[in-house]
């Protein structure tokens, strides 16, 4: 067995969840590689694709709500999207790097990819597995073909049901996070004499953090702010301006579980994978101003089941930390919810699966 993940880069939570996966098949000892597909398919279109998602969600992402919405109303009409259509043109380019490399499975954590494959399995054999990373069935994906869905939790069945995937082909694991994500080393570089609160803008560091930093900075003064601004160098800057001894400021770290498990509350964006890791770590949640479409669905989820807290404004995320820190019952609620609905050996299940079945 040779397995090829395939991600893309709208969004780090699909690529960490990728990674996450080739860890796991490579630690039972399966080969296993990790491709971004717009960069198999081309580099001019992997860095137009990303520019055009990352400008939907500015400000506070009208462009990618309305088109979200769209897809919405296309899925209905149950005409071949033109997102499906521009994927089929990869399947040539696609079919010569799987019969090339000699794969026998293809494992997807975004939608473009499954689309190619699904297209390369009406002449070729391969096996495809879908991995959602949201705690929505997205628009489209009911235009692929999985041998197998892995979605994020029972609970959202019937959102893929409802889509046109039938049930027993939806193996409601979780979001795979690697065990290794459990590991912990107590290795931080960061004071521990007070009590720590994460703010995590996600991978790409979309909205006015800096504005709601100043703000919580000037409500709270007890505690350490340890803000993760990802690859956003420009906030990472403003932040690093701020003379304030309470305020650490981190970019892009490779240990994040190593902050998360130090941390009293985290406040992060309602990425499906980012959600999924604080669930696994255990950890009181609040989710900050969700990008319009999936991210709201992420937050309802998790608000939903009192795995965490809902913050549309600044005001709301300010009174929500005040309202968890102060609340140590409320905090326990939380962290017993994410045990029932997280699995924490999601991506070890589905290496499990993989081998059981194939």
């Amino acid at each position: 067995m040779k397995v090829l993940v395939l991600s893309c880069s709208t969004g780090g939570g699909h690529n960490a969840c990728a990674k996450y996966i080739v860890e796991e098949f490579k630690n039972n000892g399966i080969k296993c590689d990790y491709i971004n597909y717009l960069e198999l398919i081309g580099e001019k279109t992997a860095k137009l694709v990303e520019k055009l998602y990352l400008d939907s969600t500015k400000g506070k992402g009208n462009i990618f709500k309305n088109v979200y919405k769209l897809g919405e109303i296309y899925n209905k009409s149950n005409i071949k999207s033109p997102v499906y259509l521009l994927n089929k043109l990869a399947k040539d380019k696609v079919l010569g790097f799987i019969k090339e490399n000699k794969y026998t499975m293809v494992i997807c954590t975004h939608l473009f990819p499954s689309m190619c494959i699904t297209e390369i399995k009406k002449e070729y054999d391969i096996r495809l597995i879908n991995v959602a990373t949201d705690y929505e069935c997205i628009p489209f994906w009911n235009e692929t073909n999985p041998d197998k869905f892995i979605i994020p939790s029972k609970l959202v069945s019937k959102s893929f049901i409802n889509k046109g995937f039938k049930k027993d082909l939806l193996l409601p694991i979780g979001i795979p996070v690697s065990s290794k994500f459990l590991e912990i080393n107590n290795k931080v570089d960061i004071p521990q004499d007070k009590d720590i609160v994460m703010v995590v803008s996600g991978s790409m560091g979309f909205g006015n953090m800096t504005s709601l930093i100043k703000k919580i900075l000037d409500r709270i003064n007890n505690v350490y702010f340890l803000v993760i601004c990802g690859n956003n160098k420009k906030l990472q800057s403003e932040l690093e301006s701020i003379n304030n001894h309470n305020l650490i400021v981190k970019g892009f770290v490779n240990n994040m579980n190593e902050y998360m498990n130090v941390s009293k509350v985290i406040i992060t964006k309602p990425g499906g994978l980012t959600s999924t890791e604080v669930g696994v770590i255990e950890k009181p949640l609040i989710h900050m101003m969700p990008i319009p479409g999936v991210e709201n669905y992420n937050a309802n989820f998790f608000a939903d089941n009192n795995m965490s807290l809902k913050a549309n404004k600044e005001e709301e995320v300010i009174n929500s930390l005040e309202l968890l820190l102060n609340n140590p019952k409320l905090q326990d609620i939380m962290v017993k919810n994410q045990k029932k609905y997280i699995n924490q050996h999601s991506a070890a299940d589905l290496v499990k699966y993989v081998l059981d079945n194939y």
